[in-house]
């Protein structure tokens, strides 16, 4: 079983305010007037009521829900996760940094492929964790992060943590489950799977019996940023076994999740039909992306996310067309890794797809040819 650092093994800490809302629930009845808390204190907000109308300040008013129960209740019904398998938190990379607060201490090694999320390496340095990277997997049409590297670390550093993005960012490369299951399996008993499925929405598989699991010794986080739209609004969710989310809490900010994001998460969650449309519509233009840029010579990977990645011949030239882009207006994603700076990312918007958009990427492809 992975282990918790020795700070969390006793009964605290415990959640000193767990909301009017949780309280509520408990009670099984309204709490009308809330005379003990900060919600309210007869602010007119005039101004916010002006500019967003009176259902935006009663949210200014409130606190959200600690337990986020409302958005809960309808990501289990349409994913079938247990209602007690899944926290939500303020988007993916807070639950980064929750998860890290949650199974590692300062000194603890932690493994991820070196150029993945470099949120991931940014929260788990701030934690004092040792990162090790291993590199890439790359070969002709493949630019994977390496799963037998990954597990060789971590037995080899007495890893407490290996993090994999799946899939990938930002090469775009999926991993199927039978390879997620082997490498949790492959793993040091003691050592976590911080499982990233921030794009898992566009694989063409989603939706499976197993993207519904909680897995032991895995925690997954999700997000509402890409397929949903709600970037901004910071709101996301990770899966795991009760016992693991509870102590999960133990380190969670109370309130988090505002009580206007959870608000409008649930209306987006209740239309899943444009949601869905608008997975249709990005599927549909990174195909077409992809189509074109080979169609010019171009190296492009595979992708299972909302975005296309071309690797070019040279870093050199990968940074001499985003500039030039970038002159123009145009910002494409040249990733940061020193091993991968000969790759450029575009998202799979329709303007990427306006004639002319991106010339000075086109015209360097045919020129290499």
């Amino acid at each position: 079983m992975p282990r918790y650092p020795a700070h969390l093994l006793n009964e605290g800490p415990a959640n000193p305010f767990p909301g009017i809302k949780a309280l509520e629930r408990r009670l099984g009845r309204e709490i009308p007037h809330r005379l003990g808390s900060n919600e309210g204190l007869d602010m007119p907000h005039r101004a916010l009521r002006a500019h967003f109308g009176d259902a935006a300040a009663e949210h200014a008013y409130c606190y959200g829900d600690v337990e986020a129960l409302g958005v809960r209740q309808r990501l289990s019904q349409q994913q079938g996760i247990a209602l007690d398998e899944m926290l939500v938190d303020a988007g993916a990379d807070s639950l980064i940094a929750l998860a890290l607060r949650t199974t590692c201490g300062v000194g603890d090694s932690v493994v991820c492929t070196a150029g993945t999320y470099p949120t991931f390496g940014y929260f788990a340095q701030g934690q004092g964790c040792r990162l090790v990277e291993p590199a890439y997997r790359e070969a002709p049409g493949v630019l994977a992060p390496d799963l037998e590297a990954l597990a060789a670390a971590a037995h080899r550093e007495g890893a407490r943590l290996v993090y994999l993005a799946n899939p990938d960012n930002p090469s775009g490369h999926l991993h199927d489950d039978d390879a997620i299951l082997t490498l949790r399996e492959t793993l040091p008993d003691t050592c976590w799977l911080l499982l990233d499925e921030a794009y898992g929405d566009f694989r063409d598989d989603a939706g499976s019996e197993f993207s519904a699991r909680a897995l032991p010794g895995v925690i997954r986080l999700r997000t509402l940023s890409k397929a949903h739209g709600m970037a901004g609004l910071r709101i996301g969710y990770a899966i795991a076994e009760a016992a693991v989310l509870a102590m999960m809490m133990k380190v969670r900010i109370h309130y988090a999740v505002s009580s206007f994001t959870q608000a409008a998460a649930e209306v987006v969650l209740d239309h899943m039909e444009e949601v869905n449309q608008h997975i249709h519509d990005v599927k549909a233009r990174r195909e077409r992306l992809t189509a074109h840029f080979r169609a010019l010579g171009a190296d492009v990977l595979p992708s299972a996310t909302n975005f296309v990645g071309i690797r070019l011949a040279s870093a050199e030239l990968a940074a001499e067309i985003h500039q030039a882009l970038l002159a123009e207006g145009v910002l494409v994603a040249r990733l940061a890794h020193p091993a991968l700076a000969n790759v450029i990312r575009i998202t799979a918007v329709e303007e990427a797809l306006t004639p002319g958009r991106l010339d000075a990427l086109e015209q360097a492809i045919q020129n290499a040819r």
